[in-house]
C-alpha cells in the first residue's frame, strides 16, 4: 500500500474509537471488494483483537464463529479459513489503493496469522512482496499460511474494548445483521460488480433473484445468502462482468446471459436448482441439482458450497460460459482485430489443443490485442505465458531452443504486475515466470496469492499446485492438483502427467503408470519420458525399451539434453535423481553432470 500518505509525527497506534470508524468506513465502501463471509471475517477479528482476545484467534475459531463450521473442523484439511484471508489482504490492499489513501487510520491483516494491525498512515510493503517462510508453506496442506501467533502484545491490553455495556460476542451478532441488511439492499441495485479491462468484450452476466419454495420465510433466507454468495464468487473471475437484476427479475441491458436460482425446502431437505440462460434466444446452456441436508450442515457453509460450485461450473476457464461463447474465436480474423476477450479464448482453446498452429495463433491474437490495448494487464498475463510455453513445452510445440522466450516472458509479466498487481491471473504469470527462471520462494509466493484471490480457478489451483510439488512440497501441492483434476477441466493430459509424478515421487509405481498412460501421450515427449522413468522404477524392460525407441526418433534432441529438462522442472535434487535414476534402470546413459544449474 504505497500509496497511503505518510505520517512522521505519530508513532503510538489508533484509539480503539478511530478503529472501529476506519472499519465501518471500509465495510461501507464499494471499493472494499469481498463477500459478505469476508466482511463478517473482518469485523470479528477487529472487535476479538479490540476485546484483547487476539490470542484465541485461530482458524479452528474463526471457522467455527465466521463459517459456522462444526467441531470437527480440521484447519490442516481444510483451506476455508486462509483462503478469505488472502482475499481480505487483497481487497484491504485495493480499498487503500483507491478509496482509502487520505485514510488517517490503516488495518492490515499481516500474513502468518489473523490479527489485524492497526496504524496511522505510513508506508506499508505490499502483501504480494513480502516473503513467505519455507515453515509457513510447509505447515498448509494447501500451500498457504496457517496459524501463527502474531508476534506483537496484544493490543487488547492498550485500547478499551469496541463494546460499551455490551459483551463483544452480542456486538458481532448486530454487525453480522446489519451487514446482512446492507447485503440484501445492494444487491438490488442492477449495477455492475466491477468496471471491465480496456479493450474487453466481456460477456456480462446478470444473477436474476432466486425463486423459492416450501417453509415461509426459511427458503427466503437460503434463497437470498445464496444469491449474495453467488454474486461474491463470481466476481472473483476476470472474464465475466457479473450484474445484479432487479427485484422483478428483470435483467440488466446488454448482460448476455442471466443466472437464474431456485431454492426448495422440504424438512430438513433442500434443493437449490440453477440454470444460464441465453438472452439472446432463451436457450438453457447449463443447468445443475444441489442437494443438502440443513441438520447436518450449517446454512452458511451449504450457501458457501453451493455458491462456489456454481460460479465454477459456469465462469471458470473451459467453463460453461467458455464452451457457448467458442464462435467468439474466429472475430479477429475476420475483422481484422483482435478484442481481448475473443483472444482469451483462443488462449484457452489453444491450452485444450497445445499445438504449433494453435500457439502461433494465440500469440499473435495477443500481440494485437496489446498494441490496441496496451493497460489490458490480462492480455500481457496470458502472451507471458504463451512466450514461456516455447520452453516449458517446446518439445511438443516444435520451437527452437533460445533465451529469447524467457525473456519476452519476463518483460511481459512485469508489464502486467505494473497494471495490476493482485489480479489472479497476472500472479499466476508471475509464478510461472519466476519458477522456470530459478526464483522458485517468489513463485510460490506468487503462487499462494492467486490461489487465494480466487481458489475457484481451475488453471491456478493446477499450476500452483504444480509448482508447489516440483518444489519439493509434495503432499500440499499433488492435493491441489487432485482438487483442480476433479473439476473435470483444463488441458488435456496436464493434471493426470502431474498426479503420475505424484504417485511416482511417493514410490507408488503402480498408480503412477496408470496415471501417466492417462496423460496426453499423444506427442508430448515429457509427459514419454515420465512413463519411460516409470517403467524403468518398476523394471518393465520390454516396455520401457519401446519408449526409449520412440523418444530417440520423435524427441532426439531432449534425449541429449536430458538432465537439464530434468532440473528445470524439478527442484530438489533428490528429487531429480530419483527421476534419473528411473531412467538409469531403463536403459538410459545419463551424462554427467558438466556444470552447475
Amino acid at each position: 500500500m504505497g500509496s497511503a500518505k505518510v505520517n512522521t509525527f505519530r508513532s503510538f497506534e489508533p484509539t480503539a474509537d478511530e478503529i472501529c470508524l476506519q472499519v465501518e468506513r471500509i465495510l461501507m465502501s464499494e471499493e472494499f471488494h469481498t463477500p459478505k463471509r469476508g466482511r463478517n471475517f473482518l469485523e470479528f477479528v477487529v472487535n476479538e483483537t479490540l476485546a484483547g482476545r487476539s490470542g484465541f484467534l485461530k482458524a479452528f475459531t474463526i471457522a467455527n464463529m465466521v463459517f459456522g463450521r462444526e467441531a470437527s473442523f480440521d484447519p490442516q484439511n481444510d483451506p476455508v479459513v486462509r483462503i478469505e484471508a488472502g482475499r481480505i489482504r487483497k481487497a484491504l490492499e485495493r480499498y487503500y489503493l483507491v478509496a482509502g489513501q487520505a485514510d488517517e487510520v490503516i488495518i492490515t491483516l499481516p500474513k502468518g496469522g489473523y490479527v489485524p494491525r492497526f496504524e496511522y498512515a505510513q508506508d506499508a510493503l505490499d502483501p504480494v512482496s513480502e516473503p513467505v517462510s519455507e515453515k509457513a508453506l510447509e505447515k498448509s496442506p494447501a500451500g498457504g499460511l496457517d496459524d501463527q501467533d502474531d508476534p506483537r502484545p496484544d493490543i487488547g491490553r492498550r485500547a478499551r474494548p469496541v463494546a460499551l455495556g455490551l459483551g463483544a460476542t452480542l456486538v458481532t451478532v448486530l454487525a453480522l445483521l446489519l451487514l446482512a441488511l446492507a447485503g440484501a439492499l445492494s444487491v438490488s441495485r442492477n449495477v455492475s460488480t466491477r468496471a471491465p479491462p480496456p479493450g474487453s468484450a466481456q460477456p456480462k452476466v446478470v444473477v436474476d433473484f432466486f425463486a423459492e419454495s416450501g417453509l415461509i420465510g426459511a427458503g427466503s433466507d437460503i434463497a437470498r445468502g445464496l444469491r449474495d454468495d453467488v454474486i461474491g464468487q463470481l466476481a472473483q473471475f476476470d472474464d465475466i462482468v457479473v450484474v445484479t437484476g432487479s427485484i422483478r427479475g428483470e435483467a440488466a441491458d446488454g448482460a448476455a446471459y442471466a443466472l437464474q436460482g431456485n431454492v426448495q425446502l422440504d424438512g430438513s431437505r433442500m434443493r437449490a436448482a440453477a440454470r444460464l440462460v441465453r438472452q439472446s434466444d432463451g436457450a438453457v446452456i447449463w443447468a445443475d441439482n444441489y442437494d443438502a441436508n440443513l441438520d447436518v450442515q450449517n446454512k452458511l457453509v451449504i450457501q458457501a458450497d453451493v455458491a462456489g460450485k456454481i460460479a465454477s461450473a459456469i465462469a471458470q476457464p473451459y467453463g460453461a460460459i467458455f464452451q457457448a461463447d467458442k464462435e467468439t474465436i474466429a472475430r479477429p480474423a475476420e475483422n481484422g482485430g483482435s478484442d481481448a476477450y475473443a483472444c482469451t479464448l483462443i488462449y484457452y482453446s489453444y491450452r485444450q489443443t497445445m499445438t504449433e498452429q494453435s500457439h502461433r495463433k494465440t500469440r499473435e491474437c495477443l500481440q494485437q490485442t496489446i498494441q490496441r490495448f496496451p493497460d489490458n494487464a490480462s492480455s500481457w498475463a496470458l502472451l507471458s505465458m504463451v512466450y514461456l510455453d516455447e520452453i516449458r513445452f517446446r518439445y511438443k510445440l516444435g520451437t527452437p531452443a533460445s533465451a529469447q522466450p524467457l525473456e519476452l516472458a519476463i518483460a511481459a509479466a512485469e508489464r502486467a504486475i505494473s497494471l495490476a498487481p493482485g489480479n489472479p491471473r497476472v500472479l499466476r504469470a508471475q509464478m510461472l515466470v519466476s519458477f522456470f527462471r530459478g526464483d522458485i520462494g517468489k513463485a510460490l509466493t506468487a503462487g499462494t496469492s492467486a490461489y487465494a484471490a480466487n481458489p475457484d480457478d481451475v488453471e491456478v489451483a493446477g499450476e500452483y499446485g504444480s509448482r508447489l510439488a516440483m518444489s519439493g512440497k509434495w503432499q500440499s501441492g499433488c492435493e491441489l492438483l487432485s482438487i483442480a483434476l476433479s473439476r473435470n477441466a483444463g488441458p488435456k493430459g496436464f493434471y493426470e502427467v502431474g498426479m503420475a509424478l505424484c504417485a511416482f515421487m511417493r514410490g507408488d509405481i503402480e498408480a503412477a503408470e496408470q496415471w501417466s498412460r492417462r496423460s496426453d501421450l499423444d506427442g508430448n515427449p515429457m509427459h514419454h519420458l515420465l512413463l519411460l522413468s516409470i517403467l524403468g522404477t518398476a523394471g518393465k524392460t520390454n516396455e520401457a525399451r519401446l519408449e526409449r525407441e520412440w523418444l530417440n526418433t520423435h524427441a532426439p534432441e531432449m534425449m541429449g539434453n536430458v538432465r537439464a529438462e530434468v532440473s528445470l522442472r524439478l527442484q530438489r535434487p533428490e528429487d531429480q535423481e530419483l527421476f534419473l535414476n528411473g531412467l538409469r534402470a531403463a536403459g538410459m546413459v545419463i551424462p554427467p553432470v558438466n556444470t552447475p544449474r
